[in-house]
């Protein structure tokens, strides 16, 4: 079974290629493209992977499913295609980033511009049927991406990772305190932005970081 992904991450979850859970993924996720209209395209599935090889993260922001709407989806969490209007999670983190360190509202919501600069935009469940929030969850997807999240931990020193909401939060016990920074905020959803997102101002901790351990900041 070949699984086209970049080759830094390739090399580093190669053992979990191999494993059972993963070649029943593969078959679901086929089958689903196949009988379903499935975002992102398959061509994008590991696009955040592909534009940020292992070597090169620098913060991970961990999203959940990507979104389900038409056009949407480009594989980064988070992120949408150019010409697509803000979704409301995505526009309270560029307010965050507005208010944090001063950076004007981009022309669009496109985040290949971090992923170029080593900015992991990771869900945790890499596809979804059109219209079926969470329709892939629970398939094999969050094994693999927890396995993603390990390899981080324990391949890299001094990532920021930025935990968004409850679902995120969780994740912190796959992640080494000792060698990397943890930022943990509600999530920036409208429901929850409110209650501590708006404020968080992790943008700047992740450069003040970076700046500390005498890597280049984020250009956000």
């Amino acid at each position: 079974m070949q699984v086209k992904i970049e080759d830094s991450w390739k090399n580093a979850l190669s053992e979990v290629f191999h494993q059972d859970f993963f070649s029943c993924l593969v078959s679901f996720v086929r089958d689903e493209y196949q009988s379903h209209q499935v975002f992102p395209p398959s061509k994008e599935i590991f696009k955040a992977f592909e534009l940020c090889p292992i070597s090169k993260v620098k913060v991970v922001i961990l999203g959940q499913d990507p979104y389900h709407g038409p056009g949407q989806a480009n594989g980064l969490s988070f992120s949408v295609k150019a010409g697509i209007p803000f979704p409301p999670s995505l526009l309270n983190i560029l307010k965050e980033i507005k208010a944090d360190i001063g950076m004007d509202m981009p022309p669009n919501g496109d985040l290949t511009r971090w992923a170029d600069q080593g900015v992991f935009l990771l869900n945790a469940t890499l596809t979804v049927r059109a219209n079926q929030a969470g329709s892939h969850q629970k398939q094999g997807w969050e094994i693999f991406t927890d396995e993603v999240i390990k390899s981080i931990s324990s391949q890299r020193e001094n990532v920021v990772f930025m935990l968004w909401g409850a679902y995120a939060q969780k994740k912190a016990e796959l992640i080494d305190p000792e060698k990397h920074l943890i930022l943990k905020a509600p999530h920036p959803s409208p429901l929850s932005a409110h209650r501590g997102f708006l404020g968080c101002r992790h943008f700047s901790k992740a450069n003040d970081y970076l700046i500390e351990k005498q890597l280049k900041p984020i250009n956000w």
